[in-house]
């Protein structure tokens, strides 16, 4: 059974009166029997995504085309198969139940994986910024679940940089690096994240391969930084 489908399978067997924080509460036992172990951490992350976004579309107040068009993007959805997702995303746009406690329950099933954190905020800035203007309250929740995810502020101010239209773009923060570190330092910092960034380490985490054809500009983001860097220090 493919994650689309499977995720179809986890609203039928939400009872009428339920909302998709049993969904994402069901998950952690549902993707036990489920595939293999990347097929578990795909599903776990699409639903993630699904919930938090629909959690962050409602915040804004509107769904617009372009954040349509960026989610399919994000994840290459079967023809056929749209209907779960919009089933999930309208679900959970309608639940009473606040984004915080989607935030928690998904922090807590990758408790001993934060790198997956930051692949979904990563994705919930890429959606967020579709239609070319991050607007205050989409910020304000982008602020609030990397605070529950535990995303540093230096890991947030990087995620702003690389995804909000900028004049001035620092290839210091892009890397999460310190000015003060030394050329040694600093070539060690940028090889982990590439190592960290390459999509082998991403399918890992459970980030499914439609996403990770994506993330290589997040990639790319990162090259383009180091090498301003080797140009003002004037490295090899």
């Amino acid at each position: 059974m493919s994650i689309w489908s499977q995720i179809g399978s986890l609203i039928d067997d939400i009872r009428q009166s339920e909302t998709i924080t049993a969904i994402v509460d069901k998950v952690a036992s549902t993707v036990r029997g489920f595939g293999s172990g990347v097929d578990r951490k795909q599903l776990t992350f699409t639903v993630a995504m699904i919930a938090l976004s629909a959690k962050m579309a409602k915040a804004d107040g509107v769904v617009t085309q372009d954040e349509i068009n960026v989610f399919q993007r994000l994840f290459d959805i079967p023809a056929g198969e749209e209907r779960n997702v919009l089933r999930m995303f309208n679900l959970a746009k309608q639940d009473v139940a606040g984004y915080e406690a989607y935030a928690n329950q998904i922090a807590k099933l990758y408790q001993d994986e934060p790198e997956a954190l930051t692949d979904i905020m990563d994705g919930l800035f890429m959606i967020a910024g579709a239609d070319g203007v991050m607007h205050d309250r989409e910020m304000l929740y982008l602020e609030s679940v990397a605070a529950i995810f535990g995303i540093t502020e230096r890991c947030f101010d990087r995620l702003k940089m690389t995804h909000v239209q900028s004049d001035e773009q620092d290839p210091y923060t892009v890397l999460e690096a310190d000015r003060g570190m030394t050329d040694t330092e600093l070539k060690k910092h940028y090889r982990k994240l590439v190592r960290e960034n390459h999509p082998d380490s991403l399918i890992a985490r459970g980030v499914p391969e439609e996403f990770v054809r994506i993330a290589t500009e997040k990639l790319a983001t990162i090259n383009n930084a180091w090498a301003l860097i080797v140009l003002e220090r004037g490295l090899r």
